[in-house]
């Protein structure tokens, strides 16, 4: 499964991105903006048990994002249970290098377009650390609207703070 926008493309990770996974998730500016079950530091052995768990994935639901043939980041889809299960939070990170290029914005058109078209989702929702003003633009950019504030939602790195939820609905 690949999908793909000029030089953007989403596909199953590799055994071969191991290295480069685990050299891009062990910093500490991805981590301070993510759940704090993402491993920290993080190890070729978290990079080899996270690819293992995706490549069980059915349907696919976790992509490496690829960037001019290049291993760039991961954006993934968890789809929800029971009364919930026509939605899925949708999250995603890029390596620093590679930070404020459009691949964040381009990786989350081609995964909100899957989630729709494949999925069949009618909703896909983010939340987002108070703080991290890029993920906010991207996801404004892919025309996700802002639902809500959840004030002291999130304990990271010792302090409560807000976490801002955005949402797109099949059809926006």
């Amino acid at each position: 499964m690949e999908l793909k926008s000029r030089n953007i493309k989403l596909r199953i990770l590799r055994y071969a991105d191991r290295v480069t996974l685990a050299k891009l998730a062990n910093n500490i500016k991805i981590w301070n903006n993510l759940r704090d079950m993402l491993p920290h530091p993080y190890s070729f052995g978290d990079a080899d048990k996270f690819i293992d768990m995706v490549k069980l994935q059915k349907p696919q639901v976790t992509f490496a994002i690829e960037f001019e043939h290049d291993f760039v980041g991961v954006i993934g889809i968890i789809l929800q249970p029971d009364v919930y299960r026509k939605g899925a939070e949708i999250g995603y990170w890029i390596g620093e290098p590679f930070w404020s290029k459009g691949i964040a914005t381009t990786a989350l058109s081609l995964a909100t377009k899957y989630g729709f078209e494949e999925l069949n989702l009618e909703r896909l929702y983010a939340g987002v650390f108070d703080f991290n003003k890029a993920s906010k633009r991207v996801l404004e950019k892919c025309g996700y609207q802002l639902e809500g504030i959840s004030r002291n939602a999130i304990f990271k790195n010792g302090k409560l703070i807000d976490e801002y939820r955005y949402a797109k609905l099949r059809g926006d």
